[in-house]
């Protein structure tokens, strides 16, 4: 079975079997975060075609990633499947699928 992970500064913050992919970035479901290691921004940015997306940074080994993760609370309607999903930015993040 496939699944896919995240990990920021060598730990593990998200881990599935089923994901969905847009733009060639994994989106992770809720269930599959690490829910402490996640905390909101204020950090927000519009895409035309998904809607306005939020932004979480991520704590790790006592360090924190400033809006390492992204997700859409509210996507436009063709983009439903992601609603609450969240990808991570290359870079602040290692995600790998297997």
């Amino acid at each position: 079975m496939p699944r896919a992970t995240a990990s920021v500064n060598g730990v593990q913050v998200a881990s599935t079997d089923t994901w969905e992919v847009v733009d060639g970035n994994i989106y992770f479901p809720p269930s599959s975060l690490t829910k402490s290691a996640f905390t909101p921004t204020k950090t927000t940015t519009h895409c035309p075609y998904k809607g306005d997306a939020s932004y979480y940074s991520v704590m790790t080994n006592k360090t924190e990633v400033k809006d390492a993760a992204w997700y859409y609370p509210t996507p436009l309607p063709e983009y439903e499947k992601i609603k609450d999903h969240v990808a991570f930015y290359k870079g602040k993040a290692e995600v790998k699928s297997e």
